[in-house]
Formats: structure tokens, sequence, C-alpha cells
């Protein structure tokens, strides 16, 4: 728990603002599940990619975050396949 009350996570401004007209252009163009796989992948890339030198100094089971980043990419694409998959 002391982990999560002491860890400090910086985000780009520019990164801030992409999601932001990202998100909002989806949703402009009535697109809400790209406009939520859009912020699922902001959300994963500051998470696991921009604070993975955090992450891999853990005390706790070390391959822990791989495998989760791994389970997480998993669900993007069955996101996609599911998105491309058209109901009859």
């Amino acid at each position: 728990m002391e982990f999560l009350q002491t860890t400090e996570l910086s985000i780009p401004l520019f990164q801030l603002l992409l999601l932001l007209l990202l998100g909002s252009l989806a949703l402009l163009f009535n697109r809400p599940k790209v406009g939520l796989l859009i912020n699922y992948l902001f959300a994963l890339y500051w998470g696991y990619i921009l604070n993975i030198r955090s992450l891999l100094d853990l005390d706790f089971v070390k391959y822990f975050p791989i495998y989760y980043f791994g389970f997480g990419i998993l669900i993007v694409v069955l996101a996609l396949i599911g998105f491309l998959h058209r109901g009859q």
C-alpha cells in the first residue's frame, strides 16, 4: 500500500492534449467504442510503458508487471476483433 501512496507519475501535457483531441473526435464522429479503446490504450501506455522503470523496481513478484501488460494487450486485441465482427 505504501507504494501507491508514495508513487508519483508524470504524464506529458502534449499526451494529455492528444488524448483529449482523439477522444473528442471519436465521440464527435459517433464512435464511442473507438473512444473507449483510445482511452484504454493511453492508460496502458502511461501505466506501463512510460513508467516501466518504477514498476520493475517493485519488491513483489518480479515479472508481474510484464504479465499484466501482456494481458492488457490481449484485451486490446480482443476488443479490436469484437469491433470488426459484425453480428447478423
